[in-house]
């Protein structure tokens, strides 16, 4: 859970050490205020490069409706802002923990950087700053940032200057090079299209079906409705805690997909198959560079679950994306069969972990060896198999009839 018991007044608080090594004079400042932090985000955001979970839009929402303790903290080089990171301070058990915006929501994390000066980041120039948020804020233990990205648009992740380890989840993506055409003539293509007719068959003898795109607060709030709703089933049969179940969550999303609809090519997009007037498939994407990215889908386990209707819908994404001019589609983190089907492109993520006090290592160790344990199980087939089937006996419930797994 956030902790919400932090305000936001407007007072900055700024501590500077100069790194021993830092090609450039650099200094850590750190600002702990909602009024002219983020708004001194969003102005940098403006020439920066950063991927959607750091986007100004995104930080801005989570804060607003989850009441997030947020830091934010600014690397300057040659007094010029050089990279920046939004981040939520929560509280884990005894400990207090900055993090990304969003947590577990939070995927493919690149921190807003300055193209220009990113050769002058190195690993002692980002320590000064974790430097200045332990002064500023001395009751944060550990600064946990998971789920990395190790490049965006071909510029390697300044934090991968810090000890650093792989996350224990691959991200997965399709190389849309030569259009749809050409990917079909990669990843069995007749069999995706002979599906994809027979699929359009029985759509048709059932009623009317249309693809959704969402394009009024309206159609925002009906396709995120829908899709709650599925993740909740599908989240209680896995025997697995629902993470989109708190409301201050879904508020943030339901904020984040309606603002999108006022920029010119929105950050952020909702698609949804509706088939007789019920929609059986959602997935939420969003725009980064030359990759669009599937940030969540969820399918209706209903009497048409056994089509396959995210199968569907992902065809007709991954189609208009290369329309588009995507050069990837991004399934993100989380290595399933029905993304197997279409990619052929690995991401490993890392994770970097600074303590800042005694208590912070504790944890940062705790969480190394949490992460080796679950890359174990993950990586074995058998071992992972035997964990989902217990977790859906702890749940009571009987394996489910769908083997579609849509995050």
């Amino acid at each position: 859970m956030v902790d919400a018991a932090a305000s936001f007044d407007g007072n900055r608080v700024a501590a500077n050490e100069a790194p021993a090594r830092a090609p450039a004079s650099s200094q850590g400042r750190l600002t702990a205020a909602v009024s002219d932090g983020l708004a001194d985000y969003a102005e940098f955001c403006a020439s920066a490069l950063f991927a959607p979970a750091q986007s100004p839009s995104w930080v801005r929402n989570w804060a607003a409706e989850t009441k997030a303790d947020m830091v934010i903290a600014t690397l300057n080089t040659d007094s010029r802002p050089a990279l920046s990171l939004a981040l939520e301070v929560v509280r884990t058990g005894p400990f207090r923990v900055a993090r990304f915006a969003g947590g577990r929501h939070a995927n493919g994390n690149f921190p807003a950087a300055d193209p220009r000066f990113l050769p002058a980041i190195d690993g002692p120039a980002i320590r000064s700053l974790f430097s200045a948020i332990a002064k500023a804020r001395p009751g944060i233990d550990l600064v946990s940032l998971e789920r990395l990205l190790p490049d965006l648009d071909g510029l390697a992740n300044p934090l991968a200057a810090l000890p650093n380890f792989p996350s224990p989840n691959l991200a997965l993506a399709v190389d849309l090079d030569g259009g749809f055409d050409a990917l079909l003539a990669r990843a069995s293509g007749k069999r995706k299209r002979k599906k994809h007719r027979s699929q359009t068959r029985k759509f048709e003898a059932v009623g009317s079906f249309r693809r959704i795109e969402a394009r009024s607060r309206e159609e925002v709030d009906r396709l995120l409705d829908a899709f709650f709703d599925m993740k909740e089933v599908r989240f209680a049969k896995m025997g697995i805690a629902n993470v989109f179940g708190d409301e201050e969550v879904r508020a943030f999303f339901r904020a984040l997909f309606a603002d999108a609809l006022a920029e010119e090519k929105p950050s952020f997009l909702l698609h949804g198959l509706d088939v007789a007037g019920k929609l059986r498939a959602v997935t939420g994407a969003s725009r980064s560079g030359k990759r669009l990215i599937c940030e969540f889908g969820a399918i209706a386990e209903d009497d048409l679950a056994f089509t396959s209707p995210g199968d569907f819908l992902f065809f007709d994404n991954i189609q208009e994306a290369c329309e588009l001019g995507f050069a990837a589609y991004d399934f993100s983190v989380g290595d399933e069969p029905y993304k197997r089907l279409w990619c052929d492109i690995e991401v490993q993520h890392f994770e970097a972990l600074a303590p800042l006090t005694l208590k912070g290592r504790v944890l940062a160790t705790g969480l190394r060896q949490g992460a080796r344990a679950k890359a174990f199980i993950k990586n074995n087939p058998t071992v992972w198999k035997l964990t989902k089937m217990l977790r859906r006996k702890t749940a009571g419930q009987a394996a489910p009839a769908v083997v579609e797994d849509d995050s």
